[in-house]
């Protein structure tokens, strides 16, 4: 054994007691909030190295055979895991041995002896084959099967828990790949594309490889065996629920995913959230509006001559404090989680899932045994939207049975009106190319899918030329109108801050040049931004940029962005609209640098 592998394995020792140790003194309650930053910067900075390590372990585990080691040599090995001197780690080289291991394999080795749950076990050695190399059978190493990728998890600059949950996704599609020649270039591009979106907008990587892996997985299916599977059914009762599986073609899915954009909007009369509230007391008893007994009766309703009875102590309403009372996306279609997931099986809707385990959050055990209310914006988005697809069940129904003061017909909580943006790339569509079209929430559309959506009422085409500029600029005037700000969305389809995922329906409309200053509200420019990022923006914490012939960009502060480079955000985008954009902004940032375009850096 060499002294320099001693003393690296007396480093880890001491790395682990240098945490344990720092830990708890900057666990303070009084710690400076600068501090605090500079603790959490540290310590990702550790977890970045140790998400690294783990992969190097995993294949220096099987590479060497440590699984076939004999019992003594496992006996030394702990010892000098407990003890670490330099005799003892001279000690644990250990020995092999050709005949009966206590363990089958290095994943077993990894599971049973280093306590390694199985799934992890898997996927670190699959990491390790994608971004190391392997072993074959006569134990000669093997080449990484993701050899670019396989440079940017050696490069100490990137991430190296994005990079391996990026090889662990594409290594799911080895087996929906052609086989010969095709297979090996369509891995390729896979590859290189995964690497461009890594380096140029690592925030919504995860979501655009994601993307991409599952149009690879679904491939070119006909209509008609689509519309085979396509349908709402029942799977039957369980935990006192029913269940029903929804599968729906894209086209229909931006129907459903409008309609729960105007659900999700408090500032719409279908999101108002007293009014779904109230919606949903039809269907489960729950109050609504007034008061629910003397309790909740404010001091001066209660007449003093009542005789009441001492009432129970009202409860607040629990919550849960790590949950996102307006989260920008449901945590179920996230394509993050599918990303950290890669390498479980794909779940068969015919084959009934595993119980969850009997546990149950803060907010339902306060409902449950004090039946108290949880707070309307501390509801799971999941529960308001069914709210509002009830109601919407529910419309024809109520058509005489409105508000007063309502005339019959309006729109109630919950009946949103989806409205749908078709994005038609016109090159693309004068090329005859097949993925010309995309949904305002970034679903992709077939050619025949667009030609049905033409027909529909609600459904608004929006041409975008090859730099997603609208094409019909419309009437100036003091405020956006609403064709206007239709196509603004479309085209931009969410906020301009990069990585925000707030929905392009929760965005506002924002003017890059000021009315008061003389500007003109034209579509050239504006902007869309959250409310967070619209006041942000107006602070001077970021700054818009406005490029001629070109859409609006942004360009970060530089403690965020070091290099000051131009972006867009792509959070909403398709894989390849966000490949595309983001070489758009490369391309507009080297043209910029090199003076050949004048670029306007909006004032706050």
């Amino acid at each position: 054994m060499s002294t320099a592998t001693v003393q690296a394995l007396a480093n880890l020792y001491a790395a682990a007691d240098l945490i344990a140790s720092a830990t708890p003194v900057l666990s303070d309650p009084q710690l400076a909030p600068g501090h605090a930053a500079c603790f959490g910067i540290l310590l990702e900075a550790l977890g970045a190295e140790q998400a690294r390590a783990q992969i190097h372990m995993a294949h220096a585990v099987r590479r060497s055979g440590a699984h076939k080691l004999d019992q003594p040599s496992l006996q030394a090995v702990a010892h000098a895991s407990a003890e670490p001197t330099e005799s003892n780690f001279a000690a644990a080289e250990g020995h092999t041995t050709a005949g009966r291991t206590a363990f089958r394999s290095a994943r077993s080795f990894m599971q049973d002896w280093l306590d390694i749950p199985r799934n992890i076990a898997h996927d670190r050695l699959v990491q390790a084959d994608c971004l190391i190399g392997g072993v074959d059978d006569s134990g000669q190493p093997i080449d990484p099967w993701l050899t670019e990728l396989a440079t940017d998890f050696a490069d100490p600059a990137l991430d190296p828990r994005l990079v391996a949950a990026t090889a662990l996704k594409l290594h799911s599609t080895r087996k929906d790949l052609p086989d010969g020649a095709a297979g090996v270039e369509q891995k390729q591009q896979l590859q290189s594309d995964a690497h461009q979106l890594i380096h140029s907008d690592p925030k919504s990587a995860r979501k655009h490889i994601a993307n991409m892996v599952a149009q690879v997985k679904a491939g070119k299916r006909p209509l008609k065996a689509l519309l085979d599977e396509v349908g709402l059914f029942r799977r039957g009762t369980r935990r006192g629920l029913i269940e029903y599986i929804l599968r729906v073609l894209p086209s229909q899915a931006a129907v459903i995913e409008a309609h729960f954009a105007g659900t999700g909007n408090p500032a719409t009369q279908a999101g108002d959230r007293q009014g779904l509230q109230e919606a949903e007391a039809e269907f489960t008893g729950d109050p609504g509006e007034g008061w629910d007994d003397e309790a909740t009766k404010p001091d001066w309703a209660c007449e003093e001559n009542d005789a009441q009875p001492d009432p129970e102590p009202a409860q607040d309403s629990a919550s849960d404090p790590d949950t996102d009372p307006e989260p920008a996306q449901d945590s179920a279609s996230d394509p993050d989680t599918d990303l950290e997931s890669a390498s479980e099986p794909d779940a068969d809707p015919d084959i009934d899932p595993s119980d969850p385990p009997e546990m149950e959050s803060d907010s339902e055990a306060t409902s449950t045994r004090g039946e108290s209310i949880p707070a309307w914006e501390d509801l799971k988005p999941e529960r308001r939207r069914l709210i509002g697809l009830m109601a919407l069940l529910l419309k024809d129904h109520r058509a005489s049975d409105y508000r007063a003061g309502q005339p019959p017909g309006t729109n109630q909580a919950g009946l949103a009106t989806a409205q749908v943006s078709v994005i038609l790339d016109y090159e693309k569509m004068l090329q005859g190319a097949p993925n010309y079209a995309v949904s305002s929430s970034g679903l992709m559309l077939s050619p025949g899918e667009v030609r049905t959506a033409m027909c529909n009422a609600g459904i608004y085409p929006v041409i975008l030329n090859g730099k997603s500029l609208p094409l019909d600029l419309g009437r100036t005037q003091r405020l956006f109108t609403k064709a206007q700000g239709r196509t603004i969305r479309a085209a931009y389809q969410g906020c301009a801050y990069p990585g925000c995922a707030m929905p392009v329906e929760r965005c506002e409309l924002d003017h890059l040049d000021p009315w008061e200053k003389g500007g003109c509200t034209d579509i050239r420019s504006a902007a869309l931004c959250c409310p967070v990022h619209h006041v942000e923006r107006h602070c001077g914490l970021f700054h818009a940029v406005k490029i001629p012939g070109c859409r609006p960009m942004v360009l970060l502060s530089p403690d965020l962005d070091p290099k000051q480079e131009l972006r867009v955000n792509t959070h909403f985008m398709t894989p390849e609209q966000a490949l595309a954009n983001d070489a758009l902004a490369q391309e507009m940032t080297a043209k910029w640098r090199a003076g050949t375009i004048a670029v306007e850096i909006v004032e706050p």
